[in-house]
């Protein structure tokens, strides 16, 4: 059946190529508006400013850290030797992964559901495996994996900003003197943010550039980047004209104004390290069709990129930001709870250090998960009554509805293009 890529080869991954570009798309409307919406609900940034930090920073983190090489199939969900014979299969079954995972995201991002890219993906993988294939090409281990961090990652993520937002609370709100209290403290979570952000960065974007550092280095060089971001924080504070004698609301608001700028270096950072990591949701599988119809169907475990593929899925990413984020980042910055600058820092500061624990433990984990999470723990620091639980409700649903969702979809598209090309 390898005459089938030979004769169709470049009419197979033209249409790979353009399913990638959509499951891009979804990526960017869903999860990139995850990253950016803490920012924007808490008014730190406008929608507009949003959208161009996270064209510059998601394009930079996908471009010039989505990888040299990429794993040919995710994660290993499923097995490659139950292919070797019909490599054909694979490639028609990627094609329908990236058409079912694509879709999903942009009804998911309509809906304004934050909803994960990566399990959507594996979804639709996982779907065609075991229809098309055999139940026993998936790793179902790996697949119970990833159920079980629907829970930890979010549990993690939100103990983790509730303390963040009281230990705010107790050292700079609640006191007599806000503001002095903001110019002791804020250099301190400044460097915590400063340690947490690079690390992100070292760990999961750096890695693909072909810059590797051991983990003793990367702790020593993130150590050195907070001290230097808490000392630049603490001139900073000082040179910001505050007065003191002014009432306690307007102090709140000078404190406000402080976290609000640390949101914008956060947000940034995310964004580098989102668009480095999720890219490879829409490129994985598009680079595993291009490798397998070039090489004659041949599977490799690794397969190197083709010239064109990340521009492909960088500029995806950032069109469906900016077309069709809005509804995503109002969910996560204005319907959960209510969100200030320094609730927002917490939530993604407690995104971001989970994000550090888990790749530091090889937990799979879910970008949007850890930040609904998070939201969730800011929201729980001031009681069950400042969350919306009806938007919390739609949003658990969603994701329990993306693995089976995306699976389904991708056995239809499967059978429909194997039709089509046998």
């Amino acid at each position: 059946m390898v005459d089938v890529l030979v004769t169709n080869g470049p009419m197979l991954i033209a249409i790979a190529a353009a399913f990638g570009f959509l499951m891009a798309w979804g990526i960017g409307a869903n999860d990139v508006a995850n990253a950016m919406g803490t920012s924007v609900g808490s008014n730190a940034i406008t929608i507009k400013q949003a959208i161009i930090i996270a064209m510059i920073f998601e394009f930079a983190g996908a471009y010039l850290a989505g990888g040299e090489v990429t794993s040919t199939i995710r994660n290993g969900i499923i097995d490659s030797a139950y292919f070797v014979d019909s490599p054909e299969l694979l490639v028609y079954g990627m094609i329908s992964a990236l058409l079912a995972a694509g879709i999903w995201l942009i009804v998911a991002s309509a809906l304004g559901w934050p909803v994960s890219t990566t399990h959507s993906i594996i979804g639709a993988i996982v779907g065609f495996a075991a229809v098309g294939v055999g139940t026993e090409a998936v790793e179902w281990n790996k697949v119970a994996g990833i159920v079980g961090s629907w829970v930890v990652t979010p549990a993690i993520s939100g103990f983790i900003a509730f303390l963040i937002f009281q230990s705010v609370q107790k050292l700079i709100f609640n006191t007599d003197n806000p503001l002095a209290n903001a110019k002791r403290y804020v250099p301190f979570y400044m460097a915590l943010a400063g340690f947490m952000m690079s690390l992100v960065t070292i760990t999961k974007g750096l890695k693909h550039v072909g810059i590797n550092f051991s983990t003793a280095e990367a702790y020593g060089l993130a150590t050195l980047i907070a001290i230097a971001v808490g000392f630049i924080g603490m001139i900073a504070i000082k040179r910001l004209k505050m007065n003191p004698g002014a009432g306690r609301q307007n102090q709140f608001d000078n404190v406000e104004k402080v976290f609000a700028i640390l949101m914008v270096l956060t947000a940034c950072c995310m964004a580098f390290a989102h668009g480095s990591n999720d890219v490879a949701n829409a490129i994985g599988p598009l680079a595993a069709v291009v490798s397998v119809v070039e090489s004659g169907g041949n599977i490799a475990s690794k397969s190197p990129l083709v010239w064109w593929i990340l521009p492909l899925g960088a500029v995806g990413i950032v069109m469906g930001l900016a077309l069709f984020g809005k509804r995503v980042m109002q969910t996560i910055g204005k319907n959960i709870t209510h969100l200030t600058p320094s609730r927002g820092f917490a939530a993604e500061l407690a995104a971001a250090s989970t994000v550090v624990i888990a790749s530091g433990t090889g937990l799979p984990i879910s970008t949007t998960q850890t930040l609904v999470g998070a939201v969730l723990g800011v929201g729980m620091a001031r009681g069950i009554a400042a969350i919306n639980m009806g938007v919390v409700r739609n949003i658990v649903v969603s994701w329990v509805v993306t693995l089976p969702a995306g699976a389904a979809l991708s056995i239809i598209f499967f059978f429909m293009i194997k039709g089509i090309f046998n």
